[in-house]
């Protein structure tokens, strides 16, 4: 084995070793506790006095956590966003998650890309040929498709396009202004969810319009999506759909 060859393995292992090491911590520690809509809302108070006398540091906490969540995959990149509303608002909510979860998910797909790729590459090179020629030639579209109408799970996306050829700088940009409206309703539910306090709450029209963009909006992209392609023959077809998962 050649220095160079050593040295790229040595990589590979530190790299391989930090993402299990931070996947074993989460679950060995109970992690995910943090993470679940209970114990925000349970300590939604404290985090919100702590927010008015810290701004830039809790701002930049929540954003790095969230970068860590994404980046290894974890659960909690949901809840993470509606805490995002509940905490900082519509306007400074939408940026921190929006920017957070983007770094996150490049961050994933270059920890895909650098320890898997060249080894699925070699593996299933003809298998892969189709996929890789239709990445150059309208996979910054076909992303963006995926991030508006998740037909997959948004971690699925972040490791299966770092075994492509996408460059890591496209992946930011379109996958930032693909989820960008999916961000915005759920941060908008987020700061609703944070309001309710009684029962009567739970029923509030700013609760209710929330969940019916999160219901609706998935629906309304993938008929803008549809009617595109019959436009523009050779946009891809987004077939199938699930809950958005940001």
């Amino acid at each position: 084995m050649s220095r160079e060859q050593n040295s790229q393995w040595m990589g590979k292992a530190a790299v391989a070793g930090v993402v299990l090491l931070g996947i074993l911590a989460f679950g060995y520690l109970d992690l995910g506790r943090y993470l679940s809509l209970d114990y925000l809302k349970a300590t939604q108070e404290r985090f919100q006095v702590l927010y008015q006398g810290h701004r830039v540091p809790v701002i930049a906490a929540y954003m790095g956590i969230y970068i860590v969540v994404t980046a290894l995959s974890l659960p909690g990149a949901a809840v993470m966003t509606l805490a995002g509303g509940g905490l900082f608002g519509l306007g400074v909510g939408t940026v921190a998650v929006s920017f957070a979860s983007t770094i996150g998910a490049t961050l994933a797909c270059f920890v895909s890309r650098f320890l898997l790729r060249e080894w699925v590459q070699s593996r299933f090179r003809d298998k892969l040929a189709t996929i890789n020629a239709g990445i150059e030639r309208e996979g910054a579209f076909y992303l963006f498709s995926l991030r508006l109408v998740p037909v997959f799970p948004f971690f699925v996306i972040n490791l299966v396009t770092g075994l492509t050829r996408m460059k890591l700088s496209t992946f930011f940009y379109v996958s930032q202004l693909g989820m960008l409206p999916g961000t915005l309703v759920y941060v908008n539910a987020g700061r609703e969810l944070a309001r309710v306090d009684s029962l009567s709450g739970i029923l509030s029209p700013g609760l209710l319009i929330s969940f019916a963009l999160l219901g609706l909006f998935p629906l309304a992209v993938k008929k803008l999506l549809t009617a595109y392609r019959r436009r523009f023959k050779g946009a891809p077809e987004i077939e199938g759909m699930e809950s958005p998962e940001f």
